[in-house]
């Protein structure tokens, strides 16, 4: 019934769908050039041969699926197609793709644009990562007999909560995979409840992502200005939580002279709007994006440039996670911790909770309550090398320790790899 609804909702609802996607183009938030592709009109040839349809939501989980992709390519031959849904994310897939991959902007889920994608694509096997289950594209994806397997399934406190109040519509968009490998045992085991078959749980694909790639004339440039100064990252920033990366370093320059705070704001196109924040607390402020330098004078550089990532975590061997004192659900620690920088979040980590916990039990995190513990941590770190260094080697370890999750997850969809189902 609810799906029923669903269905005829948003085929019908074709005017107020047009003018919410315009009001998202009009904000940035889709891509002009390639708005078709919302509507499931393809920019692209479908290629000969196999296509396996990868989909994953946003930055976080495309940047997770990397490995796959390559593996994929590499181990069968055949081409991965991916669809995101945001334009950073499209971006960012231009930068890191493999050769041969394609990307594509997954269609609104109004049912004669997923048609019209389906149709198109042919896809052989469909790969879904995490949690974002639209019902039109799931529903139609299964109908047509296409594969679909569910990667780094998470379903998260807020999210379990919520299916259960709508089960059978939970358990026909489960039905639908073939297979469904959870993040976390807590994962698989609420997977199993909202209705899906067959669940398993191999690991964290988080854990096989690539590190964070570097530009290193950039990085020999970018060191040089820096000049061997005291710096702090703050990452993924998130509203709120740039001005108060600029409030806790006022708090910290007075005894750790020539403090340089590094802000990487979640959403570059936030970058003047950063600065002037930034700027009226009184300090001094280069924005990247601009191609302002650092100068002696600098506090905060801002970096509002988007696949930098990388190459600031190298350069600060200390990493604050953002979107974990202000807002909720963190952004990835293993980023940092891959790279040997000594890592602190907030308490607001809830979706990647288990990982959060994992990493503070064994050393290889701090967690802070609030802006003035976050000083106080930074302030420790900094005054203190031996411990710094000894606290990025606990997060870089802990990153390595499940570095063999891919060959686990492939091992088990290989059967619908090979084309032949489980056995």
């Amino acid at each position: 019934m609810i799906l029923s609804l669903y269905r005829g909702l948003t085929t019908l609802g074709a005017p107020l769908i047009a003018y919410y996607l315009d009001r998202r183009m009009a904000r940035g938030k889709e891509d002009r050039v390639r708005f078709g592709e919302r509507r499931g009109i393809p920019s692209l040839a479908r290629p000969e041969g196999k296509v396996v349809w990868l989909h994953a939501a946003s930055i976080g989980e495309s940047v997770s699926m990397l490995p796959v992709i390559e593996r994929l390519q590499a181990e069968l031959g055949t081409t991965v197609l991916i669809t995101t849904g945001t334009v950073t994310s499209a971006e960012l897939m231009a930068e890191r793709l493999p050769e041969g991959a394609i990307h594509q902007y997954v269609p609104v889920d109004r049912l004669p644009w997923v048609r019209r994608f389906l149709d198109h694509w042919r896809p052989d096997l469909a790969l879904w990562a995490e949690s974002e289950f639209w019902p039109n594209l799931l529903v139609e994806t299964a109908e047509r007999r296409v594969p679909l397997i569910l990667l780094n399934g998470r379903i998260s406190d807020r999210s379990f909560a919520k299916w259960r109040r709508q089960p059978r519509l939970m358990r026909r968009l489960l039905e639908g995979f073939v297979l469904c490998l959870g993040q976390t045992p807590t994962d698989a085991d609420r997977l199993s409840v909202l209705g899906a078959k067959r669940v398993a749980c191999r690991g964290n694909l988080k854990f096989a992502a690539l590190p964070l790639p570097v530009d290193e004339a950039a990085l020999t440039a970018l060191a040089a200005r820096m000049n061997g100064r005291p710096r702090w990252l703050a990452a993924s920033t998130h509203p709120g939580e740039e001005t108060l990366a600029g409030r806790v370093h006022q708090a910290l320059h007075a005894a750790h002279p020539g403090l340089l705070t590094v802000i990487v704001p979640r959403h570059p196109n936030r970058g003047a709007e950063v600065a002037a924040e930034l700027e009226g607390q009184g300090l001094s402020v280069a924005r990247r994006g601009t191609g302002q330098e650092i100068t002696a004078e600098t506090q905060i550089l801002l970096a509002d440039t988007l696949g930098e990532m990388g190459l600031f975590i190298r350069l600060a061997p200390i990493v604050f996670m953002g979107k974990s004192l202000i807002g909720q659900g963190g952004q990835n620690p293993l980023e940092p911790a891959r790279l040997g920088a000594s890592v602190l979040f907030g308490p607001h980590m809830d979706n990647f909770s288990e990982i959060a916990s994992r990493m503070c039990a064994s050393g290889a995190a701090e967690q802070v309550a609030d802006e003035t513990a976050l000083a106080e941590a930074l302030s420790r770190r900094l005054a203190d090398p031996r411990a710094l260094a000894l606290s990025g080697r606990m997060a870089h370890d802990f990153a390595q320790a499940e570095d063999d999750v891919l060959d686990a997850v492939l091992a088990e969809i290989s059967p619908w790899l090979r084309g032949k189902g489980a056995e």
